[in-house]
């Protein structure tokens, strides 16, 4: 057997999973988000600041993929919402079978919720083509990664439904063309959106809200 008959074969496997998991969240009308990003982009500050501005208005929990440690879903517990670690021990991403693990670990914990946030291992290459039965993925760049990432990494940005700028109140400090970035994401995924936010000022962060709130009623509808 070739290896990508291997790979063809774990394909499957994992999509046959992830439908399970999507009619299971159709079931519970919950909204399921699938960040990714490279490490360092900003994506657990930028989950925390979400979590710490909508949990009065919102059951949010958290999913954490990582290699090892338990800090990001710890950083999120410290907000007040359920949140399971998966430590892939060397795995470069996330797949459907270890999503329904964690949600039958926490026992009930992650399924009364209206949005479920799926933190990525950090890459921007393994994640993308592994569906986990989310409503739709987000891709995370920061400014202080460089502005070719699109188009060195253009998979995800082409199928990621959103595309979220992060520290943008550091663009006065490094050197980031902004048009040319809004440029790239623009010709990969012509249907797709980007924002450009900060978690530390806030900038841009309505924005995000409006889009989660708006995608939960057209589920729920």
């Amino acid at each position: 057997m070739t290896q990508i008959d291997v790979k063809q074969k774990v394909l499957a496997a994992n999509m046959e999973a992830a439908a399970a998991l999507r009619a299971g969240f159709a079931a519970s009308r919950t909204l399921v988000v699938n960040l990714i990003s490279s490490p360092g982009s900003g994506k657990t500050t930028f989950l925390e600041r979400t979590v710490a501005d909508l949990k009065g208005r919102l059951r949010l929990g958290g999913i954490e993929g990582d290699i090892a440690t338990e800090r990001d879903a710890d950083r999120l517990r410290r907000h007040g919402i359920p949140a399971r670690q998966i430590l892939t021990g060397g795995s470069c991403h996330l797949d459907a079978r270890q999503v329904r693990q964690a949600l039958d670990d926490e026992d009930g914990a992650l399924s009364a919720l209206d949005i479920l946030f799926i933190e990525n291992v950090g890459n921007l290459i393994c994640p993308t083509n592994y569906d986990l039965g989310e409503d739709f993925k987000v891709v995370l760049l920061s400014v202080t990664e460089g502005d070719d990432k699109p188009f060195k990494y253009p998979a995800i940005f082409s199928k990621a439904a959103l595309a979220v700028l992060t520290k943008v109140d550091l663009l006065p400090h490094v050197d980031f063309d902004l048009p040319a970035v809004r440029d790239q994401i623009r010709t990969l995924n012509p249907e797709g959106r980007l924002l450009e936010t900060s978690a530390k000022t806030g900038a841009g962060m309505e924005s995000w809200y409006e889009l989660l709130s708006s995608a939960l009623a057209k589920k729920r509808a």
